[in-house]
């Protein structure tokens, strides 16, 4: 039986019609008629969550494995604001997260009752839609309430996909579960808006056929198919360099990945030479900051950004135009009339294959620390395995070495926080039918431990926390590194391990303080022989990992 709540059931059977099947719950006595319904019916997939934080950052994991649309609901009050940080980040990694928020009574807010705050719009240009549903009486109401729910979802889709707010008042009494089916409702089907070709493609193609040094940079992706063969086969027609990160997630086609170090061994007299002419842009955001910094400097003469919600991000500084358009973009790019002399996109490849062999010579000899670790982890991790890395060291650190094209990596760039990467890492692993790898700093991990109070935890996930004793990166940065105040009140010194955290939730817990160590528990971490989850803990130095990322570095000029 459902609730008798009127928008309640349009909301439900809305949902259905939409096929967003997956509901993330954090407990409440107001949500009580969308906990009911949602979870009474064989259509909802239905996942509880208590802490609201982490509730939205789950809810951000399960997007990133299903690649569609994920509702999660809160009680009225302070609930809905710890959903803020999911919320951003959902918006600015552009995925289609569905806040449904319980409300009090409109009449009711501002007149001190308990849990009440104006909770329409509170997340104001995070969302991409924010409503405030009726309680309906009349049929108006009804019409209202189903155009208004219509309005919302397809927002999560319309012009790139991103988070939507739907909010529900609710009057008492709210526990009448006297509803045997969900309404017939009217679902508004989107059918325009998803451009093919461009009335002016011949002078795109024009423009990028007389260009010399061509350029694409692709920022972070969700594994995609569509988008890897498009990519792979304007790189097999043109001479131009292909830019991306492991987070691209489309290394199998011919990309050079280390980019952030070439620039580093850049002598200046050579800039010119690197500097594209015209560069394209596609997907989300991208972690290096030498290639924001070169490209801001140098500033190539035209610059395309190619997106399919038309968005006018100018990151460079020399944003030229912005093409409304998926990667259908790129087929636009036709084979060009005589075969090229690939002389740029050698200059980039043989330049990359130069610190590749660097690289090498200097990690045979490397001693025990973060980049130790990570070195022997990202070969070993097994096929169909997917990996989530943690921000701030994790994702730089990762990038810095070669990974397997086909395993899949995720990350919460969108804004780049520590606060969640656990929570989603579980959210993906719950429906992941493989192993799942996060590797996560201590302040990160520490700072979202709740994540790990969760009944939804399986034993196919992988747990690598990095802890070197505090906030490694801001040893790293100049200027700051001298500060008097580092260590206490910005890196956060801490003596703390995860082994009791880690056992009393659950995982079997290794731990590794040496070469030895690493190297025999790492073959039963990556096995797929577990009965329970499992979390290794490697204890580093931060100050001999500071001297080896300095070396490493160094190592490249």
């Amino acid at each position: 039986m459902y609730s008798n709540k009127k928008n309640v059931l349009q909301l439900a059977a809305l949902l259905r019609e939409y096929g967003i099947d997956h509901v993330v719950v954090s407990p409440g006595s107001r949500i009580a008629p969308l906990t009911q319904t949602f979870s009474q019916h064989p259509a909802f997939k239905c996942f509880t969550v208590v802490d609201e934080r982490s509730a939205a950052f789950f809810a951000l994991g399960l997007i990133q494995k299903i690649n569609r649309p994920v509702a999660v609901c809160c009680t009225s009050g302070t609930a809905l604001l710890n959903f803020g940080s999911a919320v951003a980040e959902a918006f600015y990694q552009q995925l289609p997260l569905l806040v449904i928020s319980a409300d009090r009574p409109a009449a009711w807010i501002g007149q001190m009752d308990g849990q009440t705050l104006p909770q329409p719009g509170v997340f104001n240009t995070l969302v991409k839609k924010s409503v405030q549903l009726p309680e309906p009486v009349t049929e108006e109401d009804e019409w209202y309430c189903n155009r208004l729910i219509n309005e919302a979802l397809l927002e999560l889709n319309h012009h790139g996909k991103g988070p939507v707010q739907i909010n529900v008042p609710l009057s008492e009494p709210l526990f009448e579960f006297t509803t045997k089916e969900l309404p017939q409702v009217r679902a508004i089907r989107y059918s325009g808006g998803y451009p093919k070709s461009l009335e002016n493609s011949e002078y795109f193609l024009n423009q990028w056929a007389k260009s010399s040094k061509r350029m694409i940079i692709v920022g972070q992706l969700l594994p995609d198919e569509k988008v890897r063969k498009a990519i792979e086969e304007v790189a097999k027609k043109w001479d131009c360099v292909i830019l991306a990160e492991h987070i691209s997630n489309v290394s199998s086609c011919p990309v050079i990945g280390n980019f952030d170090q070439i620039i580093y061994a850049l002598l200046e007299e050579k800039w010119d030479e690197f500097t594209p002419d015209l560069l394209i842009y596609y997907g989300g955001h991208i972690v290096s900051k030498r290639i924001k910094k070169f490209l801001r400097k140098q500033r190539p003469a035209q610059h395309w950004h190619v997106s399919l919600d038309g968005s006018v991000p100018d990151l460079f500084q020399s944003l030229t135009d912005v093409i409304e358009m998926d990667e259908t973009f790129f087929s636009l790019l036709d084979s060009p009339d005589e075969p090229e002399m690939a002389s740029y996109s050698l200059l980039w490849k043989n330049k990359s294959a130069e610190l590749k062999s660097k690289r090498n010579a200097f990690t045979e000899a490397m001693p025990y620390s973060d980049l130790f670790v990570l070195n022997n982890l990202l070969p070993l991790l097994p096929e169909k395995a997917a990996l989530q890395l943690g921000n701030s060291s994790s994702i730089r650190n990762a990038q810095l070495f070669d990974l397997n094209a086909d395993i899949p990596v995720y990350c919460n760039r969108g804004t780049s926080g520590i606060d969640g990467s656990m929570s989603t890492a579980v959210g993906f692993a719950a429906i992941h039918p493989d192993l799942t790898f996060l590797v996560i700093g201590d302040l990160s991990f520490f700072y979202d431990v709740n994540g790990l109070w969760n009944k939804h935890i399986n034993k196919n996930l992988r747990i690598m926390l990095v802890n070197n004793g505090g906030g490694e990166i801001f040893h790293l940065l100049p200027g700051l590194n001298k500060a008097e105040s580092l260590d206490e009140h910005i890196s956060y010194r801490h003596n703390t391990v995860a082994k009791e955290w880690a056992q009393a939730m659950g995982f079997s817990y290794l731990s590794a303080e040496n070469e030895t160590e690493l190297k025999k528990n790492i073959i039963t971490f990556v096995s797929n022989t577990s009965e329970k989850p499992i979390l290794l803990e490697t204890i580093t130095s931060m100050e001999v990992n500071a001297e080896v990322f300095k070396a490493y570095y160094h190592n490249l000029k």
